[in-house]
């Protein structure tokens, strides 16, 4: 088997990860999940993953599908990058141990069936914030505190944004 192919494995259905999670979990790992569009991979995302990455030993990444992608208000260019080709992007990280699209609008459903012992989001996200009506929630932050599990905001590296590079190749 080729490196990418050992990439490609990287990318798992959400039934085939959710009984891969129960497997790691009888093992003692600790199970790591964060969730985003990672549409143009930047400093920011690979800082957030990294990190995100040494807080257990098994880090999920759910990627937004393209349709998903659609009901983000993210604009209409969005995504730049297929889901596939996302996936493949975060799955070729080292830090990554899995990769799992998603067509829901949030994660919920992902965390509610993986069960990371941590739920990570960038600094944007507030862990202690109770109120899924806000911008700052944490979608399946709920889950977690049932569960007795962790959520964590981790800070976010300034001037490093899709947006924002988007943006930058417009203007020239």
């Amino acid at each position: 088997m080729n490196r990418l192919d050992r990439v490609a494995e990287k990318i798992v259905e959400i039934d085939k990860l959710e009984a891969l999670a129960q497997r790691l979990r009888t093992k003692g790992k600790r199970i790591i999940f964060t969730n985003g569009v990672f549409d143009i991979l930047h400093r920011g995302h690979i800082t957030l993953l990294n990190l995100a990455s040494e807080q257990g030993n098994f880090l999920i990444v759910g990627v937004n599908s393209d349709a998903s992608v659609k009901t983000l208000n993210k604009g209409p260019e969005r995504p730049i990058n297929g889901e596939q080709d996302r996936a493949i992007v975060l799955a070729a990280l080292q830090c990554v141990d899995a990769v799992v699209i998603f067509n829901d609008g949030t994660p919920y459903e992902l965390v509610k069936r993986i069960k990371p012992d941590v739920l990570i989001k960038g600094g944007d996200y507030d862990p202690d914030q109770d109120d899924p009506k806000e911008k700052n929630y944490i979608v399946g932050s709920d889950i977690q505190r049932a569960n007795g599990n962790s959520t964590i905001s981790i800070p976010l590296v300034d001037g490093y944004s899709t947006t924002a590079i988007i943006k930058k190749s417009k203007n020239g």
